[in-house]
Parts: structure tokens; C-alpha cells; sequence
């Protein structure tokens, strides 16, 4: 229970202590995570699939890039960085995002 609660806060942090920099990659633009539960939060995963790890937590308005998208079995996953913290990579589902 204790990384449920540290990852979304290590997200926050890194978000607000790293800098940018320039774009590396091309992107598909935008987008914030939209719709999730109160209380919840949607799962960066390390893989395309909900049998990947999960990275990091996002709130709601949570500013992300999205790189691609792709589709694995009834779910689309796009690769996705952190606006603020590009580092911080890897796949969220589509249903959960819109463009900003």
C-alpha cells in the first residue's frame, strides 16, 4: 500500500523539479488524463498491456505526450511521457485521455 501512495507522489515531484528541454521525438501532441474516478488514478505501465508493471499513478489533468498508439486486444495503449518530466515514460490507455 505504501508505493500506492509513493509513486503518485515521486510523479508530482519529478514533475515539478525537472526541466524539460527540448522535444527528442515527434509526438502525436497533448493530451491530459481525463475521467478517472475520485480517489483513483490512471496506471503508467512499463508495456502496452495490463500484465506490465505499473510505473506511476496520474491524476486527473495530469499533462502528457503522446508518442503512438496501438492496439492490443479490446484496449488502444499509447506511449506516453510526462509533459513536465519527459523522462518518465511508458503506456496509458487512450480511453482516459484528451487533447489539450
Amino acid at each position: 500500500m505504501r508505493s500506492a501512495i509513493f509513486l503518485p507522489l515521486a510523479a508530482m515531484f519529478l514533475g515539478a523539479t525537472i526541466d524539460a528541454g527540448p522535444a527528442t521525438a515527434a509526438s502525436l501532441g497533448r493530451y491530459e488524463v481525463f475521467g478517472v474516478e475520485d480517489g483513483d488514478m490512471l496506471k503508467m505501465r512499463g508495456g502496452p498491456g495490463t500484465g506490465y508493471n505499473v510505473i506511476v499513478g496520474l491524476p486527473n489533468g495530469t499533462a502528457l505526450r503522446v508518442h503512438s498508439c496501438e492496439q492490443t486486444g479490446g484496449t488502444r495503449w499509447c506511449r506516453v511521457s510526462l509533459v513536465r518530466a519527459r523522462g518518465l515514460k511508458g503506456y496509458v490507455s487512450w480511453a482516459y485521455l484528451r487533447k489539450i
